[in-house]
């Protein structure tokens, strides 16, 4: 049975990953301001669509490639991966944690990961490299003097007319 702190790990083991809070307090984990996990309990819509066969316990959405990774999943388990028609057409499934293997659980978030994670992150992590921070954007006009290793020249490395600046 897997919980809330295997999702935690396995999504933050992921580089760039971040954890936030969504509307309501569930958390959700993200790669470059991209959802691909979160905890997303039932709602009455999704129980009505369900009926006698609504899972009970904690429901983790995982973000997939496209709807035909979607549909590979949900055949794959049905015990384990399902949607609700609020998921329609859309490459999402929801995940019963209690009845997924640690596994496959790593498997399922390094693959939403994938699926939402810029590419050269993607390359980098698949070549076994943890991934380069992006390149830092320059504000204003370039100036050499500025964009030596280490960030500003020291003060007595500048011109006299810039000292103190």
């Amino acid at each position: 049975m897997a919980a809330w702190s295997d999702v935690r790990r396995i999504a933050l083991a992921l580089p760039g990953t971040s954890e936030k809070s969504l509307s309501g307090g569930y958390l959700a984990w993200v790669v470059s301001d991209k959802l691909f996990a979160w905890e997303r309990p039932l709602r009455s819509s999704d129980l009505a669509a369900l009926g006698k066969s609504a899972p009970t316990g904690r429901i983790l959405g995982i973000r997939t490639a496209d709807l035909e990774m979607k549909d590979v999943l949900l055949l794959s388990d049905p015990k384990v991966f399902f949607t609700t028609p609020h998921f329609g057409g859309y490459p999402a499934v929801l995940v019963q944690l209690e009845k997924i293997r640690p596994k496959t659980l790593k498997e399922v978030i390094n693959e939403a990961w994938l699926a939402r994670a810029p590419k050269r992150a993607v390359a980098a992590f698949l070549s076994g490299k943890e991934a380069a921070p992006p390149p830092r954007r320059r504000r204003g006009p370039a100036c050499d003097r500025h964009d030596k290793p280490g960030g500003e020249p020291k003060s007595s490395e500048r011109p006299a007319s810039m000292r103190g600046h």
